[in-house]
Parts: structure tokens; C-alpha cells; sequence
């Protein structure tokens, strides 16, 4: 099951509420103006105490300006009264002014500037400074990269119940990124981002089950954590979720109730979701089969450059399903395939090569691509690899090379009659030296 671990990169963003005043009066007014949208009140209440060199009314001001709420955003503007009140002291507006720089927002983009300033704001206690100092430090951003400072700070947001903190100190568990690797702590850490509702904790939740990782293996549960994250729209989850409706996983098999949890992932733009919408729709899986439909999907998650669906594409450009038939078309997604190591995509492409359909006719640019196909095991290429080197068609003839990669490809499809027929009449042309040594190099190969 192709699953998917998010990964909190990101520092937080600025919060859109107006922090609470400590003092009574103008900036109680304001907060108030802001909180019953009236944000050009606000704005007008709390100018003139920022003038006064009021810190809290200068952030306040500064996070007005960059939410454009009560007055034309201006990150510049913003940055400036950041400045003033980061300047006094005040934690809230150092952890924004340290995010304007991260973000490049009304500022130059300065990593060491912002983790200068996260780092005043942590030293305050504030959490989601404490966190991206973590971050930068996770990262080596505008800091030297140490794992164990970066966990050091995770943990103290993580105390104060960050949720992000929390999330990610269950990733560095998972990884064993300057920590023992522990999957059963890991998904402590999870469960506690979880129960705040953060859906990428609840997708690594449902994994952990799903492979029996830091908790038993469990598909019940791997499908319900999976549904809370799906039902508050992560992509990955919903995939997820899909998979385990379509081999009844945890859930009762449902192929009708999969295409609907692929379908709103592949809406968010996941390509492994729109490839099996793709495929879905190709064999009328669940769904009315649909060449066209079954086209479009696979062509969403080809443009993202996933090699099974820029192979499929190959296919229906080859014969026409879905789309006009267009043998160049189908070389270009064969290629794009065949370059990331896909096995059939190679051979296709070998075939193409063959017939001289959408490029010249080239045996021997046949032989390599087969060659590709048939080191990865894949019977269809070792099947033509054995037939040119038999006949010297693209390939230096070679009984001993043929029979070879023939004793390979009937040992994959012992089944198929007329490819054991092929190797029995090569054999029937071989001395019994020529015949045991064709067995040994089979026995000896491996798959690249």
C-alpha cells in the first residue's frame, strides 16, 4: 500500500488574531472592534497607542497590516511596527518579525535573521517560537543543523502543548533522527498531536496500524484513523482510506466507496490516487469503464511524473483508448517511463524500436531497451531478448545468450506453451556443453 508521511516543514504562520492586551482602556476598545469585525476601528484605536510606543498596540498594529484587516495589506508596514514592539521585548512580535524574515515578507529573506528572533521569543517561553527555532535547527536555517537542539526545542513547545511540536517529535522518533528509533514513542507523540485534531498525526496513526509499527498490527484501527484524517480532507488519508476499501482492509470491500475516497484525493492533486482512478476507470472497476475518463486521470498524475501512469498513457496512445492514436505520443510517455526504470515501460518502448512506429525502426535501440526490461525480470523482454539473440536480429547471435533468458522467461510463465515450444527447438540446435552452460548462467542471474 503506497502510503504517504507528512512532513511539517514550515514555520507557523502568523496568527490573524489580535493578541490579548494587558492593559485596559484603548487596547481592550481595540481587541474588542477586531473581534466583532470592525477592523477599521480597531486599526484607528490602536494607532495612537503604538505612536506612543505602546508594544502590544505596535504588534497588534503590525499584524493588522499583514492580514490586510482594517487598512491595504502592507508587509512592510508590518515589519516596521514588528520591529518597534520586538524591539521593547515583546515575545508575540518577535516570533512574527522572526516569521517575516523566514517567509521574505515586507523583508529581505533572512533565515539567521529569523532565528534570531524565534530565539527571543523562545527564550520568553513562547511555544510556536520554540518550535520553528526546532525547525531552523532540524533544518541547519540560519543556524548550525543539530538534531538534539532542534529536539531540545521541539520538547518544550511540545510541553505546552504545540501541536506541530508534538507531530514532529513523533517524525524524529520514526526516522531515529538524532534519537534511538522508536516507533512505540513515535506514535505516543502522535496520538497527543492527534487528540488536537491534527489529520497529519492521525494519517501516521492509521499507518502505524496499517504496518504494525510501534503498536500491533491492526487494520480496524489503521482504517479508522485514516477516516478521521480523510474526513477533514487530507489527500494522503483519503488515499489511504481508498486502498483499504479496495482490498477490504479493515473495512468491508467496496470498490464503489475506494473510487470515492481516490476521487477526492486525486481532486487535491495526488498522482498515486489519480493513477488508480486511472486504472479504475480503464477496467470499469467500481465505475462505468471509461477510455476517456481513464485518459484524463492518467494524464493528471503522468504531467506529476509518476512512471506507471506516464506508462499507461504510453498504452492508450499506442492503441488508441481514450485518445486519438498517436504512436510518436505514445513513444514520448514510454520514454519518460522507461528513464525512471520502469520495467514495462522499457519493454514497450523495445517494441516500438521493433515495428518502427513513432520513431525509426532500430533493432539494435530494441535490444537495449529489452535488455532494460529483461535485467528487472520482467518474462515479456527475456522472452525477446532470448528471440534476438537466437537470431542475431539487433544482437550479436548467441544460442547460449537465447537459451538463457528463454529458461528465464519460461521459468516466469511456466504456463505458456508456445514460448516453452521456442526454447525446446533452440535446445534441439544445441551441443550439451553449449545447453549446461546456458542453464548455469540462468541459474546464476539475479535481478538488477
Amino acid at each position: 500500500m503506497g502510503h504517504t508521511i507528512g512532513r511539517v516543514i514550515a514555520v507557523l504562520l502568523l496568527a490573524l488574531a489580535l493578541a490579548a492586551p494587558a492593559a485596559a482602556g484603548s487596547l481592550e476598545e481595540a481587541k474588542a472592534a477586531y473581534d466583532r469585525g470592525d477592523y477599521a476601528t480597531a486599526a484607528r484605536r490602536l494607532r495612537p497607542l503604538a505612536e506612543q510606543d505602546n508594544a502590544e498596540a505596535q504588534g497588534n498594529l503590525g499584524r493588522m497590516y499583514h492580514s490586510g484587516r482594517g487598512m491595504p495589506r502592507d508587509d512592510a508596514e508590518a515589519v516596521k511596527w514588528f520591529r518597534k514592539a520586538a524591539e521593547q521585548g515583546l515575545a508575540f512580535a518577535q516570533y512574527d518579525l522572526g516569521t517575516m524574515y523566514h517567509q521574505g515578507d515586507g523583508v529581505q529573506q533572512d533565515d539567521a535573521e529569523a532565528a534570531r528572533w524565534f530565539r527571543l521569543a523562545a527564550e520568553q517561553g513562547d511555544a510556536d517560537a520554540e518550535y520553528n527555532l526546532g525547525m531552523a535547527y532540524l533544518n541547519g536555517k540560519g543556524v548550525p543543523q543539530d538534531d538534539a537542539e532542534a529536539l531540545r526545542w521541539f520538547r518544550l513547545a511540545a510541553e505546552q502543548a504545540n501541536v506541530f511540536a508534538q507531530y514532529t517529535i513523533g517524525l524524529i522518533y520514526s526516522e531515529g533522527r538524532g534519537v534511538v528509533l522508536d516507533e512505540a514513542e513515535a506514535v505516543r507523540w502522535y496520538r497527543l498531536a492527534a487528540g488536537q485534531g491534527l489529520a497529519a498525526a492521525q494519517l501516521n496513526i492509521g499507518i502505524a496500524y496499517h504496518d504494525g509499527r510501534g503498536v500491533p498490527q491492526d487494520n480496524i484501527e489503521a482504517a479508522k484513523w485514516y477516516r478521521r484524517a480523510a474526513d477533514q480532507g487530507l489527500a494522503g488519508a483519503q488515499y489511504n482510506l481508498g486502498q483499504m476499501y479496495a482490498k477490504g482492509e479493515g473495512v468491508p470491500e467496496d470498490h464503489k466507496e475506494a473510487v470515492k475516497w481516490y476521487q477526492l484525493a486525486a481532486e487535491k492533486g495526488l498522482a498515486d490516487a489519480q493513477y488508480n482512478l486511472g486504472v479504475i476507470y480503464h477496467e470499469g472497476d467500481g465505475v462505468p469503464q471509461d477510455d476517456v475518463e481513464a485518459a484524463k486521470w492518467s494524464r493528471l498524475a503522468a504531467d506529476q511524473g509518476l512512471a506507471g501512469a506516464q506508462s499507461n498513457l504510453g498504452v492508450m496512445y499506442a492503441f488508441g483508448r481514450g485518445v486519438p492514436e498517436d504512436y510518436a505520443e505514445a513513444v514520448k510517455w514510454y520514454r519518460l517511463a522507461a528513464d525512471q526504470g520502469l520495467a514495462h515501460a522499457q519493454f514497450n518502448l523495445g517494441e516500438m524500436y521493433v515495428k518502427g512506429k513513432g520513431v525509426p525502426e532500430d533493432q539494435e535501440e530494441a535490444v537495449k531497451w529489452y535488455q532494460l526490461a529483461a535485467d528487472q525480470g520482467l518474462a515479456d523482454a527475456q522472452h525477446s531478448l532470448g528471440v534476438k539473440y537466437a537470431s542475431g536480429d539487433g544482437a550479436p547471435q548467441d544460442n547460449v545468450q537465447a537459451l538463457k533468458w528463454l529458461d528465464l522467461a519460461v521459468a516466469t510463465e511456466p504456463a505458456d506453451n508456445s514460448l516453452r515450444e521456442l526454447r525446446d527447438a533452440l535446445i534441439e540446435k544445441m551441443t550439451p556443453d553449449q545447453i549446461a552452460e546456458a542453464e548455469r548462467l540462468a541459474r546464476e542471474w539475479k535481478p538488477k
